[in-house]
C-alpha cells in the first residue's frame, strides 16, 4: 500500500511539474509574440514618420510624380521596386540632350536672387536633359517654389507650374539616377522629386537642399541628384529660407516669395 501511494504521489508530482513546464513554455512564447508585435508596431510608426518626411518628394516634391505629389511624401505603401519598367513616354526629352557633359548656368529667383548652378549630364543624363528641354521652353519662368521644409528635412521644392505640388509637365520618367548610396544629400544638392516607392514618377519638380539632409531610400531607391548650387546658396537661405514657412509650420509654402524668373544653361 505504502509503495502504491508513493507511486501515485510521484505521478501526481510529475504531472504537476509537466503542467508547470507547459505553462511556462506558453508564457515564454506569448511574451516572445508580444515583443515581436511591439517591435513591428514600432517599425510601422518609424516607417510612417519617415514616409511623411520623405514625402516631400512625393507630393511636395513630386513631378508628374508631383502630380500625385512626398524625401521624399510623397509620400505610400511598400511596393516592388520598378519590377516592370514602363514604356518611356514619347514626350520625355531624349537623354542625349545632356551630351554626357557638365552644364553650367544661373537660376534666378524674384528677378534678383541668382544661384549659380552646375548640372552633371554624365551621371544623370535623363534628369539633366529634362531640365535643358524645359529650360529652353521657359517652362520654369514664373513658377513658384511651393514647399519649404525646416526641420530634419532642409529643402526648397520647386518646378510645379501650378505652384501647388500637384503639377507637372504632363509626362513622367525614370528610373532614379545618381542617388547617393549613404542617403546623404549635402547642402547645395539639386535633385529630382518623385512619388514615394515609384522611381518612374519624376517630371519637372525638383528640390534644392540648403542644409545637409539625410533621406532614407525606399523601395525605388534614393533621389536623382542632377547637380549642385555653386554660388548664391547663402542668399537663398537669407532671403527665402530664413523667412520661414506660412503659419509658423515646418513644412509648407514659404513666407517669402520664391518665384523662378529665369533659368539659363550652357
Amino acid at each position: 500500500m505504502a509503495s502504491s501511494k508513493k507511486t501515485k504521489e510521484e505521478r501526481r508530482r510529475k504531472r504537476e511539474y509537466e503542467a508547470r513546464v507547459v505553462v511556462n513554455e506558453r508564457q515564454v512564447k506569448r511574451n516572445r509574440r508580444d515583443n515581436i508585435a511591439a517591435l513591428v508596431a514600432l517599425a510601422v510608426v518609424v516607417v510612417l514618420v519617415t514616409g511623411a518626411q520623405v514625402y516631400y518628394f512625393t507630393g511636395g516634391p513630386g513631378s508628374t510624380a508631383a502630380e500625385t505629389s512626398d524625401p521624399a511624401t510623397t509620400e505610400t505603401a511598400p511596393a516592388t521596386p520598378d519590377a516592370t519598367e514602363p514604356e518611356l513616354d514619347p514626350n520625355v526629352p531624349s537623354a542625349d540632350l545632356a551630351e554626357g557633359r557638365s552644364w553650367t548656368g544661373t537660376m534666378t529667383f524674384n528677378d534678383e536672387l541668382e544661384l549659380g548652378i552646375e548640372l552633371d549630364g554624365s551621371s544623370a543624363p535623363q534628369a539633366v536633359s529634362n531640365m535643358i528641354a524645359l529650360g529652353e521652353e521657359s517652362y520654369f519662368d514664373g513658377t513658384s517654389c511651393h514647399r519649404l521644409t525646416t526641420s530634419g528635412l532642409f529643402v526648397l521644392q520647386c518646378g510645379d507650374p501650378e505652384g501647388t505640388g500637384t503639377g507637372g509637365p504632363g509626362y513622367s520618367w525614370g528610373p532614379v539616377e545618381n542617388a547617393p548610396e549613404d542617403g546623404v544629400y549635402p547642402a547645395g544638392t539639386i535633385a529630382m522629386a518623385r512619388v514615394g516607392n515609384d522611381g518612374y514618377s519624376m517630371g519637372s519638380q525638383f528640390f534644392i537642399v540648403y542644409e545637409d539632409t539625410e533621406l532614407p531610400a525606399d523601395s525605388a531607391g534614393g533621389y536623382t541628384v542632377m547637380g549642385q548650387v555653386t554660388s548664391g546658396l547663402d542668399d537663398l537661405v537669407a532671403q527665402i529660407v530664413d523667412e520661414g514657412v506660412e503659419g509658423g509650420a515646418t513644412d509648407g509654402a514659404p513666407v517669402a516669395p520664391a518665384v523662378i524668373t529665369d533659368l539659363t544653361l550652357e
